[in-house]
Protein backbone atom coordinates (compact mmCIF):
# COMPACT_ATOMS: atom_id res chain seq x y z
CA UNK A 1 0.00 0.00 0.00
CA UNK A 2 1.45 3.31 -1.22
CA UNK A 3 0.51 6.69 1.02
CA UNK A 4 -0.11 9.94 -1.07
CA UNK A 5 1.61 13.17 0.24
CA UNK A 6 -1.42 14.05 2.67
CA UNK A 7 -0.76 10.79 4.34
CA UNK A 8 2.79 11.58 4.74
CA UNK A 9 1.96 15.23 6.48
CA UNK A 10 0.54 13.24 9.30
CA UNK A 11 3.99 11.43 9.74
CA UNK A 12 4.98 14.07 12.50
CA UNK A 13 6.11 11.26 15.06
CA UNK A 14 8.46 8.48 13.97
CA UNK A 15 10.68 5.87 16.19
CA UNK A 16 13.53 3.72 14.70
CA UNK A 17 14.61 0.56 16.06
CA UNK A 18 18.06 -1.19 15.01
CA UNK A 19 18.59 -4.91 15.66
CA UNK A 20 22.54 -6.31 14.21
CA UNK A 21 25.46 -5.05 12.94
CA UNK A 22 27.19 -1.61 12.61
CA UNK A 23 26.03 -1.22 9.33
CA UNK A 24 22.02 -1.76 10.01
CA UNK A 25 22.95 1.25 12.66
CA UNK A 26 24.69 3.09 9.84
CA UNK A 27 21.38 2.90 7.66
CA UNK A 28 18.82 3.44 10.96
CA UNK A 29 20.40 6.80 11.28
CA UNK A 30 20.04 7.56 7.86
CA UNK A 31 16.73 6.72 8.35
CA UNK A 32 16.63 9.32 11.08
CA UNK A 33 17.99 11.99 9.26
CA UNK A 34 15.71 11.73 6.44
CA UNK A 35 12.86 12.24 8.70
CA UNK A 36 14.17 14.87 10.55
CA UNK A 37 15.09 16.40 7.54
CA UNK A 38 11.44 16.28 6.73
CA UNK A 39 10.45 17.99 10.10
CA UNK A 40 9.40 14.97 11.28
CA UNK A 41 9.97 14.53 15.57
CA UNK A 42 11.49 11.11 17.12
CA UNK A 43 9.63 10.35 19.75
CA UNK A 44 11.47 8.97 23.41
CA UNK A 45 10.62 6.17 25.29
CA UNK A 46 7.08 6.91 26.97
CA UNK A 47 5.42 9.08 23.75
CA UNK A 48 3.40 7.27 21.06
CA UNK A 49 4.29 7.25 16.97
CA UNK A 50 2.92 7.09 14.08
CA UNK A 51 5.02 6.08 12.27
CA UNK A 52 7.78 3.14 12.71
CA UNK A 53 11.35 1.21 11.25
CA UNK A 54 12.11 -2.03 12.12
CA UNK A 55 15.97 -2.99 10.78
CA UNK A 56 15.97 -6.37 11.42
CA UNK A 57 19.20 -8.87 11.82
CA UNK A 58 18.83 -12.51 10.28
CA UNK A 59 22.66 -13.76 11.19
CA UNK A 60 21.32 -16.03 13.83
CA UNK A 61 18.15 -17.81 15.05
CA UNK A 62 18.55 -15.48 17.93
CA UNK A 63 18.52 -12.32 15.81
CA UNK A 64 15.40 -13.97 14.19
CA UNK A 65 13.64 -13.97 17.26
CA UNK A 66 14.73 -10.71 18.66
CA UNK A 67 14.18 -9.06 15.24
CA UNK A 68 10.07 -10.00 15.65
CA UNK A 69 9.54 -9.64 19.12
CA UNK A 70 10.78 -5.85 18.66
CA UNK A 71 8.18 -5.67 15.83
CA UNK A 72 5.30 -7.03 18.22
CA UNK A 73 6.48 -4.63 20.83
CA UNK A 74 6.05 -1.84 18.46
CA UNK A 75 2.95 -2.84 17.68
CA UNK A 76 1.39 -3.10 21.21
CA UNK A 77 3.62 0.22 22.23
CA UNK A 78 2.18 2.01 18.69
CA UNK A 79 -1.10 0.52 18.28
CA UNK A 80 -1.92 3.41 15.23
CA UNK A 81 1.28 3.25 13.66
CA UNK A 82 2.17 2.57 10.42
CA UNK A 83 5.26 -0.38 11.03
CA UNK A 84 7.67 -0.52 8.41
CA UNK A 85 9.99 -3.45 8.46
CA UNK A 86 13.49 -3.78 6.64
CA UNK A 87 16.60 -5.21 7.12
CA UNK A 88 17.93 -8.78 6.46
CA UNK A 89 14.96 -11.00 7.74
CA UNK A 90 12.76 -8.83 5.33
CA UNK A 91 15.50 -9.95 2.53
CA UNK A 92 15.05 -13.63 3.93
CA UNK A 93 11.53 -14.11 4.82
CA UNK A 94 9.05 -11.36 3.89
CA UNK A 95 6.14 -13.08 4.28
CA UNK A 96 6.41 -13.81 8.20
CA UNK A 97 7.25 -10.49 8.65
CA UNK A 98 4.18 -9.66 6.83
CA UNK A 99 1.74 -11.52 9.21
CA UNK A 100 2.72 -10.00 12.56
CA UNK A 101 1.11 -7.40 13.50
CA UNK A 102 1.09 -4.06 12.96
CA UNK A 103 3.27 -3.97 9.68
CA UNK A 104 2.55 -2.54 7.00
CA UNK A 105 5.41 -2.53 4.80
CA UNK A 106 8.13 -5.31 4.68
CA UNK A 107 11.11 -3.20 1.96
CA UNK A 108 13.72 -5.73 1.24
CA UNK A 109 17.66 -5.06 1.71
CA UNK A 110 17.69 -4.35 -2.09
CA UNK A 111 15.53 -1.90 -1.81
CA UNK A 112 16.43 -0.23 1.71
CA UNK A 113 18.21 2.87 0.81
CA UNK A 114 14.85 3.86 -1.00
CA UNK A 115 12.22 2.72 1.79
CA UNK A 116 10.90 6.60 2.80
CA UNK A 117 10.62 7.61 -1.47
CA UNK A 118 8.55 4.09 -1.94
CA UNK A 119 6.09 4.48 0.94
CA UNK A 120 5.97 8.28 0.22
CA UNK A 121 6.67 8.71 -3.48
CA UNK A 122 5.28 12.22 -4.25
CA UNK A 123 8.12 13.28 -1.55
CA UNK A 124 11.41 14.49 -2.16
CA UNK A 125 13.47 13.06 0.36
CA UNK A 126 16.89 14.12 1.71
CA UNK A 127 19.69 12.06 0.60
CA UNK A 128 20.43 8.55 2.20
CA UNK A 129 23.59 9.65 4.75
CA UNK A 130 24.44 10.55 7.70
CA UNK A 131 25.04 13.90 9.31
CA UNK A 132 24.74 13.06 13.17
CA UNK A 133 24.70 10.14 15.16
CA UNK A 134 21.68 11.34 17.85
CA UNK A 135 22.78 8.71 20.47
CA UNK A 136 26.67 8.37 19.86
CA UNK A 137 29.68 9.74 20.43
CA UNK A 138 31.77 7.38 17.82
CA UNK A 139 29.76 7.26 14.06
CA UNK A 140 29.65 4.70 11.79
CA UNK A 141 30.25 4.79 8.18
CA UNK A 142 29.15 2.26 5.82
CA UNK A 143 31.88 1.98 2.88
CA UNK A 144 30.53 -0.89 1.46
CA UNK A 145 28.29 -3.54 1.27
CA UNK A 146 27.66 -7.44 0.18
CA UNK A 147 30.12 -10.15 0.49
CA UNK A 148 31.78 -12.40 -1.87
CA UNK A 149 32.92 -14.39 0.58
CA UNK A 150 30.70 -16.91 1.30
CA UNK A 151 31.68 -19.01 4.41
CA UNK A 152 29.47 -22.08 4.68
CA UNK A 153 27.87 -20.88 7.84
CA UNK A 154 26.85 -17.62 6.72
CA UNK A 155 23.59 -16.36 5.09
CA UNK A 156 24.64 -12.95 4.70
CA UNK A 157 25.81 -13.04 0.67
CA UNK A 158 22.11 -13.76 0.35
CA UNK A 159 20.61 -11.10 1.89
CA UNK A 160 22.89 -8.43 1.38
CA UNK A 161 23.91 -9.48 -2.11
CA UNK A 162 27.78 -9.40 -3.76
CA UNK A 163 30.01 -6.88 -2.15
CA UNK A 164 29.85 -3.33 -3.65
CA UNK A 165 31.58 -0.24 -2.17
CA UNK A 166 31.08 4.00 -2.22
CA UNK A 167 32.52 5.96 -3.69
CA UNK A 168 35.96 7.51 -1.84
CA UNK A 169 34.54 11.02 -2.78
CA UNK A 170 31.18 10.86 -0.92
CA UNK A 171 32.56 8.84 2.03
CA UNK A 172 35.09 11.74 2.58
CA UNK A 173 32.06 14.43 2.18
CA UNK A 174 30.38 12.32 4.37
CA UNK A 175 33.05 12.23 7.25
CA UNK A 176 33.38 16.11 6.83
CA UNK A 177 29.41 16.61 7.91
CA UNK A 178 29.61 14.07 11.14
CA UNK A 179 32.83 16.23 12.00
CA UNK A 180 31.36 19.39 11.62
CA UNK A 181 28.27 18.17 13.93
CA UNK A 182 31.01 17.24 16.90
CA UNK A 183 31.80 14.50 15.99
CA UNK A 184 35.38 13.49 16.91
CA UNK A 185 35.77 9.47 16.33
CA UNK A 186 35.21 7.83 13.09
CA UNK A 187 34.29 3.95 11.93
CA UNK A 188 34.39 2.97 9.07
CA UNK A 189 32.48 0.14 8.68
CA UNK A 190 29.96 -2.20 6.07
CA UNK A 191 29.55 -6.30 5.11
CA UNK A 192 32.83 -6.87 4.52
CA UNK A 193 35.34 -3.95 5.14
CA UNK A 194 38.32 -5.18 3.30
CA UNK A 195 36.36 -5.94 -0.13
CA UNK A 196 36.50 -2.05 -0.38
CA UNK A 197 37.27 -0.73 -4.05
CA UNK A 198 36.04 2.64 -4.13
CA UNK A 199 33.25 1.91 -6.81
CA UNK A 200 35.58 2.27 -9.82
CA UNK A 201 33.77 3.20 -13.03
CA UNK A 202 35.41 2.25 -16.45
CA UNK A 203 39.00 3.04 -16.93
CA UNK A 204 39.43 3.78 -13.18
CA UNK A 205 41.88 1.78 -11.27
CA UNK A 206 39.95 0.49 -7.86
CA UNK A 207 40.88 1.19 -4.77
CA UNK A 208 42.09 -0.15 -1.64
CA UNK A 209 40.88 -0.43 1.97
CA UNK A 210 44.40 1.10 2.85
CA UNK A 211 43.61 4.24 0.00
CA UNK A 212 40.33 4.52 2.68
CA UNK A 213 42.00 4.88 5.48
CA UNK A 214 44.65 7.13 4.81
CA UNK A 215 41.96 9.95 2.71
CA UNK A 216 40.13 9.71 5.94
CA UNK A 217 42.95 10.20 8.52
CA UNK A 218 43.70 13.37 6.10
CA UNK A 219 40.29 15.08 7.18
CA UNK A 220 40.27 18.48 8.95
CA UNK A 221 38.74 17.94 12.54
CA UNK A 222 39.20 14.42 12.75
CA UNK A 223 40.21 12.97 15.87
CA UNK A 224 40.16 9.11 16.00
CA UNK A 225 39.20 6.37 13.04
CA UNK A 226 39.06 2.54 13.52
CA UNK A 227 38.17 -0.06 11.34
CA UNK A 228 35.24 -2.02 12.15
CA UNK A 229 36.25 -5.31 11.04
CA UNK A 230 38.31 -7.20 9.19
CA UNK A 231 40.03 -10.65 8.56
CA UNK A 232 43.83 -11.66 9.04
CA UNK A 233 44.69 -12.09 5.82
CA UNK A 234 43.63 -8.60 4.78
CA UNK A 235 45.66 -6.85 7.16
CA UNK A 236 48.78 -6.69 4.72
CA UNK A 237 52.24 -4.25 4.89
CA UNK A 238 50.63 -0.84 3.89
CA UNK A 239 47.52 -1.17 5.53
CA UNK A 240 49.28 -1.81 8.80
CA UNK A 241 51.43 1.03 8.17
CA UNK A 242 48.71 3.26 7.51
CA UNK A 243 47.45 2.48 10.67
CA UNK A 244 50.40 2.60 12.88
CA UNK A 245 51.63 5.74 10.83
CA UNK A 246 48.32 7.63 10.86
CA UNK A 247 47.64 11.01 12.44
CA UNK A 248 44.41 9.50 14.24
CA UNK A 249 43.99 5.56 13.54
CA UNK A 250 43.23 3.75 17.00
CA UNK A 251 45.80 1.45 17.90
CA UNK A 252 43.01 -1.50 18.21
CA UNK A 253 41.75 -3.64 15.53
CA UNK A 254 38.18 -6.44 15.53
CA UNK A 255 40.15 -9.16 13.37
CA UNK A 256 37.85 -11.80 12.89
CA UNK A 257 39.21 -15.60 14.15
CA UNK A 258 35.75 -17.47 14.19
CA UNK A 259 37.87 -20.42 15.10
CA UNK A 260 41.30 -21.61 16.24
CA UNK A 261 41.01 -24.80 14.51
CA UNK A 262 42.53 -25.05 11.25
CA UNK A 263 40.12 -28.23 10.63
CA UNK A 264 37.09 -26.33 11.19
CA UNK A 265 38.50 -22.98 9.35
CA UNK A 266 38.32 -25.20 6.04
CA UNK A 267 35.16 -26.11 7.07
CA UNK A 268 33.82 -22.77 7.13
CA UNK A 269 35.47 -21.88 3.86
CA UNK A 270 37.31 -19.18 5.78
CA UNK A 271 40.62 -17.78 3.56
CA UNK A 272 43.26 -17.69 6.12
CA UNK A 273 44.97 -20.67 8.93
CA UNK A 274 45.16 -20.16 12.56
CA UNK A 275 49.29 -19.69 11.68
CA UNK A 276 48.24 -16.83 9.72
CA UNK A 277 46.07 -14.97 12.31
CA UNK A 278 48.35 -15.60 14.95
CA UNK A 279 51.62 -14.29 12.61
CA UNK A 280 49.44 -11.25 11.69
CA UNK A 281 48.57 -10.54 15.61
CA UNK A 282 52.32 -10.96 16.56
CA UNK A 283 53.11 -8.26 13.89
CA UNK A 284 51.10 -5.73 15.21
CA UNK A 285 52.00 -6.26 18.74
CA UNK A 286 56.30 -6.19 17.74
CA UNK A 287 55.59 -2.44 16.44
CA UNK A 288 52.99 -1.06 18.86
CA UNK A 289 52.88 -3.30 22.30
CA UNK A 290 49.68 -1.41 23.56
CA UNK A 291 47.92 -2.57 20.14
CA UNK A 292 44.39 -4.17 21.63
CA UNK A 293 42.64 -6.83 19.43
CA UNK A 294 38.69 -7.76 19.68
CA UNK A 295 37.49 -10.44 17.64
CA UNK A 296 34.48 -12.35 17.06
CA UNK A 297 34.46 -16.50 17.92
CA UNK A 298 31.89 -19.48 16.55
CA UNK A 299 31.44 -22.01 19.03
CA UNK A 300 29.62 -25.18 18.00
CA UNK A 301 30.34 -25.55 14.35
CA UNK A 302 29.13 -28.63 12.79
CA UNK A 303 31.52 -31.05 13.72
CA UNK A 304 33.93 -29.52 16.13
CA UNK A 305 35.51 -31.56 18.48
CA UNK A 306 36.73 -31.03 21.86
CA UNK A 307 40.57 -30.68 20.14
CA UNK A 308 39.25 -27.84 17.96
CA UNK A 309 37.65 -26.63 20.76
CA UNK A 310 40.69 -26.48 22.53
CA UNK A 311 42.37 -25.11 19.40
CA UNK A 312 40.37 -21.72 19.68
CA UNK A 313 40.79 -21.68 23.67
CA UNK A 314 44.59 -22.26 22.77
CA UNK A 315 44.78 -18.75 20.63
CA UNK A 316 42.72 -16.86 23.01
CA UNK A 317 45.04 -17.62 25.34
CA UNK A 318 48.25 -16.57 23.27
CA UNK A 319 46.35 -13.13 22.03
CA UNK A 320 44.05 -12.51 24.98
CA UNK A 321 41.65 -10.20 23.21
CA UNK A 322 40.18 -7.24 25.01
CA UNK A 323 36.77 -8.23 24.11
CA UNK A 324 35.29 -11.78 22.40
CA UNK A 325 31.96 -11.41 20.53
CA UNK A 326 31.23 -15.37 21.11
CA UNK A 327 28.34 -16.61 18.84
CA UNK A 328 26.96 -20.50 19.17
CA UNK A 329 26.37 -21.96 16.05
CA UNK A 330 23.26 -20.77 14.23
CA UNK A 331 22.18 -23.11 11.42
CA UNK A 332 20.91 -21.13 8.61
CA UNK A 333 19.06 -22.69 5.67
CA UNK A 334 20.35 -22.17 2.19
CA UNK A 335 24.31 -22.11 3.97
CA UNK A 336 26.38 -25.23 2.98
CA UNK A 337 27.10 -25.95 7.05
CA UNK A 338 22.99 -26.02 7.12
CA UNK A 339 23.61 -29.57 4.88
CA UNK A 340 27.21 -30.61 7.08
CA UNK A 341 26.70 -34.11 9.24
CA UNK A 342 27.37 -34.08 12.77
CA UNK A 343 25.73 -31.07 14.28
CA UNK A 344 26.24 -30.50 17.80
CA UNK A 345 23.71 -30.98 20.88
CA UNK A 346 22.54 -27.50 22.07
CA UNK A 347 23.32 -28.82 25.58
CA UNK A 348 27.55 -28.96 24.33
CA UNK A 349 27.28 -25.87 22.47
CA UNK A 350 26.30 -24.27 25.83
CA UNK A 351 28.64 -25.41 27.88
CA UNK A 352 31.44 -24.69 25.61
CA UNK A 353 29.78 -20.88 25.22
CA UNK A 354 30.21 -20.63 28.92
CA UNK A 355 33.85 -21.96 29.63
CA UNK A 356 34.89 -19.28 26.63
CA UNK A 357 32.84 -16.40 27.65
CA UNK A 358 34.88 -17.30 31.23
CA UNK A 359 37.83 -17.20 29.60
CA UNK A 360 37.43 -13.82 27.75
CA UNK A 361 36.34 -12.28 30.55
CA UNK A 362 39.82 -13.22 32.45
CA UNK A 363 41.84 -12.37 29.64
CA UNK A 364 40.76 -9.14 29.30
CA UNK A 365 40.79 -8.71 33.01
CA UNK A 366 44.25 -9.48 32.98
CA UNK A 367 45.07 -7.54 29.77
CA UNK A 368 43.43 -3.84 31.54
CA UNK A 369 45.42 -4.60 34.98
CA UNK A 370 48.42 -3.80 33.06
CA UNK A 371 47.28 -0.12 32.80
CA UNK A 372 46.76 0.53 36.02
CA UNK A 373 48.81 3.97 36.97
CA UNK A 374 49.32 4.74 33.43
CA UNK A 375 48.19 8.31 32.03
CA UNK A 376 45.37 7.51 29.31
CA UNK A 377 43.14 9.61 26.49
CA UNK A 378 39.50 8.93 26.97
CA UNK A 379 36.73 9.96 24.85
CA UNK A 380 33.81 10.08 26.89
CA UNK A 381 30.15 8.38 25.87
CA UNK A 382 26.68 9.19 26.81
CA UNK A 383 25.76 7.16 29.32
CA UNK A 384 22.64 6.42 31.76
CA UNK A 385 24.60 5.85 34.72
CA UNK A 386 23.67 7.91 37.18
CA UNK A 387 27.24 8.46 38.71
CA UNK A 388 30.05 7.31 36.18
CA UNK A 389 30.66 8.42 33.16
CA UNK A 390 32.09 5.82 30.76
CA UNK A 391 34.63 5.99 27.93
CA UNK A 392 37.12 4.24 25.75
CA UNK A 393 40.54 4.22 25.46
CA UNK A 394 42.46 4.70 21.98
CA UNK A 395 43.21 1.14 21.78
CA UNK A 396 39.68 0.68 23.18
CA UNK A 397 39.71 -0.16 26.83
CA UNK A 398 37.01 0.77 28.93
CA UNK A 399 36.95 3.28 31.12
CA UNK A 400 34.99 4.95 33.77
CA UNK A 401 35.25 8.08 35.82
CA UNK A 402 33.08 9.99 37.97
CA UNK A 403 30.41 11.92 36.16
CA UNK A 404 31.13 15.48 37.80
CA UNK A 405 34.23 14.97 36.30
CA UNK A 406 33.72 15.20 32.32
CA UNK A 407 30.59 15.15 29.82
CA UNK A 408 29.96 13.26 26.83
CA UNK A 409 32.44 13.78 23.99
CA UNK A 410 35.49 15.13 26.20
CA UNK A 411 38.59 13.67 25.20
CA UNK A 412 40.33 13.96 28.62
CA UNK A 413 43.41 12.32 29.73
CA UNK A 414 42.63 9.98 32.76
CA UNK A 415 44.93 8.55 35.72
CA UNK A 416 44.22 4.79 35.83
CA UNK A 417 43.52 3.95 39.53
CA UNK A 418 41.71 0.38 39.62
CA UNK A 419 40.82 -2.06 37.71
CA UNK A 420 37.08 -3.37 38.09
CA UNK A 421 35.04 -6.48 36.05
CA UNK A 422 33.49 -3.35 34.65
CA UNK A 423 36.48 -1.99 33.29
CA UNK A 424 39.02 0.87 34.43
CA UNK A 425 38.44 3.25 37.15
CA UNK A 426 40.43 6.73 37.03
CA UNK A 427 40.27 10.30 37.32
CA UNK A 428 40.77 12.93 35.14
CA UNK A 429 44.17 15.04 35.04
Amino acid sequence: MLYTVLDMLTIKKFKVITLGCRTNSYESQAYVDQLLGMGCCQVGEEEEADFCIVNTCTVTQGADASSRHAVRSLARAHPNAQIVVTGCLAERAPKELEGLPGVTHVIPNRHKEDLLSQIFPNEEWPEFSTRRFTEQTRAFIKVQDGCNSFCSYCILPYVRGRSRSRRLTDIIKEVQTLIAHGHKEIVLTGINVGDFDGAPETGEAPLRLVDLVRAVDRVEGLERLRISSIDPDEVDDELLLAVLEGKTTCHSMHIVLQSGSNVILKRMNRKYTREIFLDTIDKIRKKSPDFTFTTDVIVGFPGESEHDFQDSLDVMDEVRFAKVHMFPYSKRERTRAALYPHHLPSELINERKAKMLQMAERHAFALRERYIGRRLSVLFEESDNEQFLTGHTQNFLPVFIQKNEGRANDIRDVEILSNQPEGLFGRVI
